[in-house]
């Protein structure tokens, strides 16, 4: 498990970059002289090139080691944090943070299936736990710092910070990961025709929705907490849906080991996200302290959604386990992209702020419909099976 510490190093810089603009959202907007409804955008831009990339450019890079495709996305990733502190203008901090979510996206499709392959296969929610917790960790850490550092010094020594981390991180998988088990390469239209696998595309869909709810909401946390009325302060509120994330990754992937109840957990956990998020608004308003169990709930079901789904790919498609892979971590952040593009266009059309954990709360009750529909539909197909199998047999037929 040590190999995969490595690997978890690098997911926490990725989780800081990730989710730190949510808190600065109103700092840049008004460095760069924009609104926040454009600079949400940033959000936006980072987690669809992080969704593109997954499953094009890391097939594109599968003819590589994967220690070296995940060092040199490292580096990539860090150039692109490098330009972004540095960045004058909106259109060039887009532009940089295209290419931190290039980097982001082939490092986290590979450091998964990484993690898989090193460890035997009754440690795997423990190892995906430990990746998982990896990000969830650098949003609980990163994003609270990441808000006060940038209120003492300039957001632009924030984005300073993760470029330093990022090749730290870089450094240290170079220098110390050893050679990990590498699949046959895939070509990217196989990769893609994945989607319409009936086993794979529904798991991938839920994924992609729950990701709109979850985690296209955190990106206007601090306008939505602020537009509710009761609240002044949102570092706080930050911290607790972070450490939600962390208890969440990383106690999730042992009680997948132990009980084997993927199907239930990821019905549990889309449940609370949507019951926590209808709940938001109405505590955010008044009832503070209840705000803030709200918040760590939400956080830990969010962050322990993936690690039972990536479980879940990996048994249903052990063949093909990085492009599976691959699709969910494109799915998690298409979905992140969609919801923070779309809670931009209703801010910008005059929606308040407070109302957007009732959409995504509807968002999450969707995917968990789905899930369900997607468990029955699976159970029916086993029963099927399962009579015919019973069935009388031809004359002669000895199976």
């Amino acid at each position: 498990m040590r190999n995969v510490l490595l690997l978890a190093l690098g997911a926490f810089t990725l989780g800081l970059d990730a989710y730190v603009m949510a808190g600065l959202l109103p700092v840049v907007a008004a460095d760069l002289g924009t609104t926040v409804s454009l600079a949400g955008q940033m959000v936006t831009v980072f987690t669809l090139a992080y969704a593109v990339s997954a499953p094009l450019v890391t097939g594109l890079l599968s003819h590589l080691r994967p220690r070296t495709t995940l060092v040199a996305a490292l580096a990539l990733f860090s150039l692109g944090n490098g330009l972004t502190a540095l960045a004058p203008s909106l259109a060039l901090l887009l532009a940089s943070r295209v290419l931190a979510g290039v980097g982001a996206g082939v490092y986290s499709a590979l450091s998964t299936a990484a993690a898989s392959a090193l460890v035997p296969g009754e440690r795997r929610g423990r190892a995906l736990a430990l990746v998982m917790g990896g990000m969830s960790s650098g949003t609980v850490l990163g994003v609270p710092l990441g808000v006060l550092l940038a209120g003492h010094t300039g957001w632009r020594a924030t984005m300073w910070l993760i470029t330093a981390l990022g090749a730290a991180a870089m450094v240290g998988l170079a220098a110390l990961l050893p050679p990990v088990p590498a699949e046959p390469p895939v070509p990217v239209r196989t990769r893609l025709a994945a989607l319409t696998d009936r086993v794979v595309a529904p798991v991938v869909a839920v994924s992609f929705l729950a990701a709109v709810a979850s985690l296209g909401l955190y990106t206007y946390l601090a306008p939505v907490l602020e537009s509710a009325g009761g609240v002044h302060e949102v570092a706080p509120y930050l911290w607790a849906w972070g450490a939600g994330g962390v208890l969440g990754s990383v106690a999730v992937g042992p009680l997948v080991d132990r009980t084997g109840r993927v199907l239930a957990l990821v019905g549990g956990v889309l449940a609370a996200i949507a019951l926590t998020q209808a709940l938001l608004p109405p505590l955010a308003g008044g009832m503070l302290p209840a705000a803030a169990v709200a918040m760590v709930i939400w956080g830990a079901a969010g962050w322990a959604l993936q690690v039972p789904q990536q479980h879940r790919l990996l048994a249903l498609r052990a063949e093909r386990g990085t492009v599976a892979l691959a699709l969910n971590n494109s799915a998690l952040y298409l979905g992140s992209a969609v919801g923070s593009a779309l809670g931009g266009l209703a801010l910008s059309a005059g929606i308040a702020a407070y109302a957007l954990p009732w959409a995504a709360s509807g968002v999450a009750a969707l995917a968990l419909v789905l899930h369900l529909a997607t468990v029955t539909r699976g159970r029916r197909i086993r029963a099927r099976r399962a009579r015919g199998d019973a069935g009388p047999r031809p004359a002669g037929c000895t199976r």
